[in-house]
């Protein structure tokens, strides 16, 4: 029953009319950036944080929810029509959504993926709610050391999640920690890393960093690539229902893919993308009935089992962020930052301090997938015009708002040339394939494992075994080392590999 008295105060705060209108922005935003290819919710985000300003917080996290989730659910639309996934949790929504496009059923397929989406985001937000009060509980057993412990076990599934190489995942984290560590130690007082530079003294605000990254880094890899002729599909109203034989084999694969994405959501690295990929291995690994589709040429369950377990790993990746104020991903790292620039401390603390931010963001998610709904198919004829926009009218208006967004940080030009320096860097970043996320999950956390192991070992006078003598901590750095021992044997780390190419 006290769950319903939690979530009766979270409907009371999303169903203000101001919630509830940037509720819509953050839905319209978030399929708007998913449809769009080459934007994503962690350069959108990045780039709208210094918007949030002036904002009340929780109006501002539900926008920003609603902006990830709500890219979740566009980036299906171009992987179906234009074989272009708009987004990277819907690369594999490309192999069969577009080929039932090619025949003729994009309205079956679209729908797949919005209902999935609908029903697995629903079902997520269910599980946030569930789990919430218990989870919080645990976290107040939490010390110093568990923390620190929880945060290494967070940084090393990040690099074993990562695509790529692990070395190169590893390079990221070392990088985002040497970042972190950048300006004054609030413990001594003294420079670190700062050069005599008078603007690093406080270090590099991490919204310059990732709207480097991410913004800029992505425009410079877009306008690098030719522009490429697509496809489009006409798709009419009438023809969006699946047909009887197309329900008996979504409704299955929908619920195996919630699951899936429910599960995979909370791990670190792991959210939308890896929800996706693994809803796809378990459908093809799934028997196939008489007379269906094979997948690859256009099988129903390849778009509403991975659809749905992109969304249901989006909703239950806030979780950790809400219960111990530690971001999963590298979008939930800016949703930490948000807090942060709103004076709210992330942790279990945020339950009793702030219910009205907890329960209302809570409640929103459900506002939000019955917007989205809505948005994701009567409107999909105005999406796909969108789809005919040149990418080179875009980039002059997105480079204007990042610029913008890092001047009004400080009102410093310094920031402005942050932003460009790290946009090439990202850059770099992408032609090396060495996938930034990792950085930006280091670059949140570092700071709070270094403050947590400050002071666990100044609670414990010095001694190191701490973290192996307290039960929670020591727990933690086993499956730490377990993670690292595991991406050593050469079957895991060929397993790693493949696990984000499909044939």
């Amino acid at each position: 029953m006290e769950v319903f008295e939690h979530l009766a105060l979270g409907f009371s705060v999303a169903l203000t009319l101001q919630n509830l209108a940037y509720a819509f922005i953050g839905c319209l935003l978030g399929t708007l950036i998913g449809i769009l290819p080459g934007l994503g919710p962690t350069a959108t985000i990045a780039i709208l944080l210094p918007s949030t300003f002036a904002l009340d917080p929780t109006t501002a996290l539900i926008m920003l929810a609603g902006i990830y989730y709500g890219a979740a659910y566009g980036g299906s639309t171009t992987s179906i029509l234009v074989n272009l996934p708009g987004e990277i949790s819907s690369v594999v929504t490309v192999l069969d959504g577009y080929q039932m496009a090619r025949k003729g059923r994009a309205g079956p397929a679209l729908s797949a993926a919005a209902i999935g989406s609908f029903v697995a985001g629903c079902f997520g937000t269910v599980v946030i709610a569930a789990f919430a009060v218990p989870l919080t509980e645990l976290a107040f057993k939490f010390g110093p050391a568990e923390y620190f412990s929880l945060i290494m076990l967070g940084l090393i599934g990040s690099i074993i999640l990562a695509s790529g190489s692990v070395l190169k995942a590893l390079g990221m984290i070392v990088l985002g920690l040497l970042l972190g560590m950048m300006g004054t130690d609030v413990n001594s007082g003294m420079q670190r890393y700062s050069f005599g530079i008078s603007e690093l003294s406080n270090g590099i605000d991490f919204v310059v960093i990732a709207m480097g990254l991410f913004g800029y880094g992505e425009i410079m890899a877009n306008l690098s690539q030719n522009d490429q002729k697509r496809e489009i599909f006409k798709v009419k109203l009438s023809s969006l229902y699946p047909s009887r034989k197309d329900w008996k084999l979504m409704t299955p694969a929908i619920f195996r893919g919630t699951l899936i994405g429910s599960l995979l959501g909370i791990l670190p690295g792991g959210g939308a993308v890896l929800s996706s990929f693994a809803s796809y291995t378990t459908e093809k690994k799934i028997k196939m009935k008489p007379g269906e589709v094979p997948f690859g040429e256009g099988n129903i369950r390849g778009v509403a089992g991975p659809e749905s377990a992109n969304n249901s790993g989006s909703q239950t990746a806030f979780i950790p962020l809400l219960t111990l104020g530690l971001p999963p991903n590298s979008v939930m790292a800016l949703m930490v930052g948000a807090m942060i620039i709103h004076n709210i401390q992330p942790g279990p603390q945020v339950m009793t301090s702030n219910p009205d931010l907890f329960w209302g963001l809570i409640a929103s998610m459900w506002i939000g997938n019955a917007i989205l709904i809505v948005l994701n198919l009567p409107l999909i004829g105005a999406w796909v015009r969108l789809l005919t926009l040149p990418y080179r009218w875009l980039f002059p208006a997105i480079v204007l708002f990042c610029a913008i967004g890092a001047y009004s940080l400080s009102n410093s030009t310094w920031d402005i040339w942050m932003l460009g320096w790290f946009g090439v860097i990202g850059y770099v970043f992408n032609r090396l394939e060495m996938e930034a996320a990792p950085l930006l999950l280091a670059l949140i956390l570092g700071p709070m494992m270094e403050e947590n192991l400050r002071r666990a070992l100044l609670l414990s006078r010095g001694d190191w075994s701490v973290f192996v003598s307290r039960p929670i901590s020591a727990g933690l750095l086993v499956a730490a080392a377990g993670l690292l021992l595991m991406v050593v044997l050469p079957a895991i780390r060929k397993r790693r590999q493949n696990a984000f190419v499909e044939e």
